[in-house]
């Protein structure tokens, strides 16, 4: 089969053999945003249309079912588990090429309220249920860092519940557009760990962002700290905010799933706030298509 992640600024895919292992692999930019209207299919053919010549099936995750993608993949609304993906896939080509849904929570059957907004995720839940395959779980807390970093709980192999939090871009927005900016170096340094723990424990003591960001810039300004290690320390204020939020309501063991430079800082900022963690295996994505093929 051929198993892909298109995501928002990439494109992944994968062909695995009859027991799920990874035969050829192949990458580019061309996330949904770099795609023009009315040119998925061209871009599928091109990259993928070698393997689809060979194969049966084709499971696409991620962005690609958003309202930017290919098509529109409506969101399974949770708890939800392998067998709710499975009925929900969207057929672009009936029993060949499918998109797997994303997820959403408090959707309260329609009637949506200001007190608990919708919330959604489209490719994460593939990563989540590979990941628990992967591990043999069946219930977890897993966090996922990120531009929107989600947290997810998993009862019985069901997902049943998830919060995301803006973090990375939030980060961004403060580095490169707020008055802080002048405040920073231009460019990253070598990660400072010291730094970064100081701005985590400042956020766990408390005092919300919104008044803790003002001081990344306070700090300089009495020269409390060179300004070449405020990024690190801005970096642990956003992440231990995101933390101090979540901590209370972390249930089973704990996992992170992301690229090794977020995993080391959530593991850090995890362990000052009392939450030890692990970090789940790389490409569960695959494993999880895999799985969903097999289910059909």
């Amino acid at each position: 089969m051929i198993a892909i992640d298109w995501g928002t600024s990439s494109l992944r895919g994968a062909r695995l053999d009859a027991h799920g292992r990874v035969l050829e692999e192949k990458q580019t930019p061309l996330g949904i945003l770099n795609v023009p209207a009315g040119e998925f299919p061209a871009v599928f053919q091109t990259h993928f249309g070698d393997w689809w010549q060979q194969e049966k099936l084709c499971l696409m995750s991620g962005m690609v079912g958003s309202q930017q993608g290919w098509q529109v993949a409506p969101y399974c609304p949770c708890p939800a588990g392998w067998d709710d993906l499975a009925a929900a896939l969207h057929w672009i080509k009936p029993g060949r090429l499918a998109i797997v849904p994303g997820l959403s929570c408090n959707t309260h059957h329609g009637a949506h309220t200001w007190s608990t907004p919708p919330d959604v995720m489209r490719g994460e839940e593939v990563q989540v249920l590979g990941a628990l395959l992967t591990l043999g779980l069946q219930d977890a807390t897993l966090v996922l860092p990120g531009t929107h970093s989600k947290w997810v709980t998993v009862r019985d192999r069901r997902i049943q519940h998830f919060s995301t939090y803006m973090t990375g871009e939030f980060y961004q927005l403060l580095r490169h557009h707020s008055l802080l900016a002048r405040t920073l170096p231009q460019t990253e340094g070598d990660p400072d760990s010291e730094a970064f723990e100081q701005g985590v424990s400042r956020a766990l003591a408390g005092g919300g962002l919104l008044h803790n960001a003002f001081g990344t810039r306070t700090l300089a300004l009495f020269e409390c700290v060179p300004a070449t290690r405020l990024t690190d320390y801005l970096s642990g204020l956003v992440i231990g905010e995101e933390v101090r939020q979540q901590a209370a309501t972390v249930e089973g063991p704990l996992w992170i799933i992301g690229a090794n430079s977020l995993t080391s800082r959530y593991q850090q900022a995890l362990s000052l706030a009392g939450l030890p963690a692990r970090v789940a295996p790389g490409q569960a994505s695959w494993q999880a298509l895999w799985h969903l093929y097999k289910s059909l």
